[in-house]
C-alpha cells in the first residue's frame, strides 16, 4: 500500500534548505559514528564476532528493520520499525559503538532492499546515530554505564536514567525526521510534530520499554531472546489490519491515490497552517474525452488509462503537493504552499504536459489531455468547500474556452447567489409550466410561402419581468435543468403542432436542443413517445443545433443521433458560420438544413467580407442538397440580396416578430398557402410589439 504520492526519493536541488539541512545532519552523523568506532577499536569489535549472542542481537536488529510497523495510511514522517527495540538493547548492553554500527548496517541492508535513495539512506543512518549519541550521553552522565569492552546489565535502580536516555533518542530522532519533513513537504515544523508526535510516540514507548528486558533475557537466557519475535509479530498483524482499513477508508481502490476524504482533512491542515502572506492552491483537473475511450475500448482499458494518469500526475507535482482522485476521470491536487497565481499555472501546465504525452493500449495509441481549474486560499475562498466549488467553476470555463488551465475569476462565476435563486426560480418555474413558447415563421423567399416556424422559449418572470434566453438557457445547460427544459419545450412544441395539424395548418415547429441533449440517449425515446401521444409525423418537428456539436466526433457515432435519423426527425444547424467547421464534418452530420448566423445576415450590404461569407455558406450548404435559411432578416435590401444568392428561407423582423401561439396560429391561418412574390407585404400591422418577443 505505498503512498502514489510519496517522494521522499526524490532528490533535494543543490543549495536548496533542505539540502543544506540533510548535508548538516549527514556531516555530524557520520562524524559522530566514525568517532565512536575509532573509541571502540578493533579488537573489542573482533571479540564481539565470536560472541554467539552478539549475532542473534544483530540478525534481530537487521530483521526489525526490514518492515516499519504503521498505525496510520496517512502518517507524515512513515512507521516506526521494531528494530529500534534491539538497538536500544544493544546501547545498553554493548554501549554506543556496537549500537550505532548494527544500526547503520540494517539500514544498509533496509535500502538494499526497498531500493531507497542514497540521500534517505545516508540520512537514516546519520540521524539514527545522533539519536543513539544522545541517549548514550544520557546514560553516562546518570548512571555507571559499561565501558565498550565491557557489557552491561540495568536493574530496577537504572530505570530513570535508561527512561531519560529513551526519552533522548525518541526526542532526537523526532526532530531530525520532522525537521527534514518540513523542509520537503513545505510545511512548518510544528505542524507536522503535532500530527505524528502521537503516533511515533506510544510506538517507541513500546519498543524501548522492552529494550531492558531484551537486555535482562540475554544476560541470563539467551535461547529466550527470539521469543521476543512473537509479540512483535502481534503488533505487526494488528498494525497491519488497522491500516489496511484506514487505507480502504482515505484511498481510491483503483489508482491508489487519497479520496475526498483525504483531501478535505489535507486541505484544512493546509489552510490552518498557512501563516500571513502564503496560500493555498487547489487543483480540479478533468479529463477530456475520456469517455470516448470507455464507450469504444470498454471500462478495463479506461481504468488501466486512469492508473496511468495517476502514475504521471504524481510524478508532476513537486514534493508535498497531495494528488487525489474524486471519482471517474476527475482529480483534485493539493498545493499545501504556493506562492502566487502565476507559480500556480506553472505546475498546471507542468501537469497537462505530461499528460499530453501519447499513451499506448490495446495496440491502439491515445492522445491525452485535460482541463484544470485553479483556486487559491485566501485569494479566491475562505475554506476548503468554496476552494473546491471555486476550483470547479475554473475548470469548466477552461472546458468552455479550450485554453486548458484557468485560475480562477469571480467576474466569471455565475454562481452568484442571485444566479442560485435565478436556477431555483427556472426549475419552479419549469414545474409549474410558467415558461412559454413564441412561434416566427421561416418564409420561402422566393415565393413567399411560409415553410415552418421556430420556437423560442419565453420566461416572463413574476417580479424580474422578461428575462432573456440567453441568460437562462446557458445556465440551465450547465447544470441538472437543462433536461427538464428540453423535455418541457419539446412537450409544448409537440402540443402546439398537434393542435395545428387538426386545423389543417401542417408547419413543422423547429425547437432548439443543446449539443448535450443531442447526444442523450433518452432524447429519441422522448420523441418517439411524444409524436405517438399526439398523432405526428415525424416531419411535425425539427431539432437544431449549434454548429458545436460540429467539433466532437460524438456527434457522428452517437446513438441516439443515429435513432433520431431512424426515427426521421430531421436536424438543422443553428449559427452556422460562427465555428470552425470543416465540409468533411458538415457531410457527416444527417443534417437536412443549415442556418446562416444573424450576424453576417444583418451586414449584408455593409461589409463585403460578410457577403462573402454569406454567398460562401449558401454555395457549400446548396452543393451539399442541403436547404440554407438566413436569420435576422430585417430589410427589402437584404432580403433582396439573399434572394439573389440563392438562399432558399428567411426569417426575422422584417416578416414578423415572434409570436405567442394565439397570434401565430392566427397569422398562419392569414397567411395559409398564399404566395405573394413581393415579401414586403408582410411588414406593417403584422409587426408585433417588440416587448412581446
Amino acid at each position: 500500500m505505498a503512498d502514489p504520492n510519496d517522494t521522499r526519493d526524490t532528490g533535494p536541488r543543490a543549495g536548496s534548505p533542505l539540502w543544506a539541512y540533510l548535508t548538516t545532519v549527514i556531516t555530524l552523523g557520520f562524524t559522530a559514528l566514525l568517532l565512536a568506532q575509532w573509541l571502540t577499536g578493533p579488537a573489542h569489535l573482533a571479540g564481539l564476532a565470536r560472541s554467539p549472542m552478539f549475532w542473534m542481537l544483530a540478525v534481530l536488529v537487521v530483521l526489525g528493520e526490514l518492515r516499519p510497523v504503521m498505525l496510520s495510511s496517512s502518517m507524515t514522517v512513515g512507521g516506526t520499525y521494531p528494530s529500534t527495540m534491539f538497538t536500544f538493547a544493544a546501547l545498553l548492553h554493548y554501549g554506543l559503538p556496537v549500537a550505532v554500527l548494527t544500526q547503520a548496517v540494517a539500514i544498509v541492508v533496509n535500502s538494499a532492499v526497498t531500493r531507497k535513495a542514497w540521500h534517505r539512506v545516508m540520512f537514516n543512518i546519520a540521524q539514527t546515530t545522533l539519536a543513539l549519541t544522545a541517549a548514550g550521553a544520557v546514560l553516562a552522565v546518570l548512571c555507571r554505564h559499561a565501558a565498550p569492552a565491557i557489557s552491561w546489565v540495568p536493574d530496577g535502580r537504572d530505570l530513570l536514567a535508561i527512561a531519560l536516555a529513551g526519552l533522548a533518542y525518541f526526542s532526537v530522532r523526532a526532530l531530525l525526521v520532522s525537521g527534514a519533513v518540513a523542509l520537503h513537504e513545505r510545511r512548518s515544523l510544528h505542524r507536522v510534530i503535532k500530527t505524528t508526535i502521537g503516533h511515533q510516540s506510544l510506538v517507541y514507548a513500546g519498543l524501548l520499554g522492552l529494550s531492558p528486558l531484551v537486555v535482562v533475557v540475554m544476560n541470563d537466557s539467551p535461547a529466550l531472546v527470539p521469543l521476543f519475535l512473537a509479540p512483535m509479530a502481534a503488533v505487526y498483524f494488528t498494525a497491519t489490519l488497522s491500516v489496511r482499513r484506514d487505507h480502504q477508508a482515505t484511498h481510491d481502490g483503483l489508482t491508489g491515490l487519497p479520496n475526498r476524504k483525504m483531501l478535505v482533512g489535507r486541505s484544512e491542515e493546509a489552510i490552518a497552517e498557512a501563516r500571513a502572506g502564503e496560500k493555498v492552491g487547489l487543483f480540479l483537473l478533468d479529463l477530456d474525452r475520456f469517455k470516448e475511450v470507455n464507450d469504444t475500448l470498454g471500462h478495463p482499458v479506461g481504468d488501466r488509462l486512469l492508473q496511468i494518469v495517476a502514475h504521471r500526475l504524481t510524478h508532476s507535482v513537486r514534493p508535498g503537493d497531495v494528488v487525489t482522485r474524486l471519482g471517474g476521470d476527475e482529480f483534485a491536487v493539493l498545493l499545501p504552499s504556493i506562492r502566487d497565481a502565476a507559480a500556480a499555472r506553472e505546475v498546471a501546465a507542468r501537469l497537462r504536459v505530461a499528460l499530453t504525452e501519447p499513451v499506448r493500449l490495446e495496440g491502439m495509441t491515445f492522445d491525452l489531455d485535460a482541463s484544470v481549474g485553479i483556486a487559491l486560499y485566501p485569494d479566491h475562498a475562505p475554506d476548503f468547500e468554496m476552494l473546491m466549488q471555486r476550483s470547479d467553476v475554473a475548470m469548466y470555463l477552461a472546458k468552455e474556452a479550450r485554453t486548458g488551465v484557468e485560475v480562477y475569476v469571480a467576474e466569471k462565476d455565475r454562481n452568484s447567489p442571485e444566479r442560485l435563486n435565478l436556477m431555483g426560480d427556472l426549475r419552479r418555474a419549469i414545474d409549474r409550466r410558467e415558461l412559454r413558447l413564441h412561434y416566427q415563421p421561416k418564409l420561402e423567399l422566393a415565393s413567399g410561402q411560409v415553410r415552418g416556424v421556430e420556437a423560442l422559449l419565453r420566461w416572463r418572470h413574476p417580479e424580474r419581468g422578461m428575462i432573456s434566453p440567453g441568460e437562462f438557457v446557458p445556465m440551465a445547460e450547465q447544470s441538472y435543468l437543462i433536461r427538464h427544459l428540453t423535455q418541457y419545450v419539446i412537450d409544448e412544441a409537440l402540443e402546439q403542432a398537434a393542435h395545428w395539424w387538426r386545423i389543417g395548418l401542417n408547419e413543422q415547429i423547429s425547437v432548439n436542443v443543446s449539443a448535450r441533449d443531442l447526444l442523450d440517449s433518452t432524447l429519441p425515446d422522448l420523441l418517439g413517445a411524444g409524436l405517438a401521444q399526439y398523432h405526428l409525423p415525424p416531419e411535425a418537428i425539427q431539432l437544431e443545433v449549434t454548429e458545436r456539436v460540429l467539433m466532437t466526433d460524438q456527434a457522428y457515432t452517437a446513438d441516439a443521433v443515429r435513432a433520431l435519423n431512424a426515427l426521421g426527425v430531421q436536424l438543422a444547424l443553428d449559427d452556422f458560420g460562427t465555428g470552425y467547421s470543416s465540409l468533411v464534418r458538415l457531410q457527416r452530420l444527417p443534417v437536412s438544413e443549415v442556418k446562416i448566423d444573424a450576424s453576417f445576415v444583418r451586414r449584408l450590404g455593409e461589409s463585403v467580407d460578410d457577403e462573402r461569407i454569406v454567398r460562401s455558406i449558401i454555395d457549400l450548404v446548396r452543393s451539399l442538397g442541403l436547404r440554407s435559411v438566413a436569420e435576422g432578416v430585417e430589410s427589402d435590401e437584404v432580403a433582396a440580396r439573399l434572394a439573389e444568392m440563392g438562399c432558399e428561407l428567411a426569417q426575422g423582423r422584417l416578416f414578423t416578430e415572434p409570436m405567442s401561439a394565439a397570434d401565430a396560429t392566427v397569422w398562419l391561418s392569414e397567411h395559409r398557402d398564399r404566395a405573394v412574390p413581393d415579401l414586403g407585404f408582410l411588414r406593417g400591422s403584422e409587426v408585433l410589439d417588440p416587448q412581446t418577443a
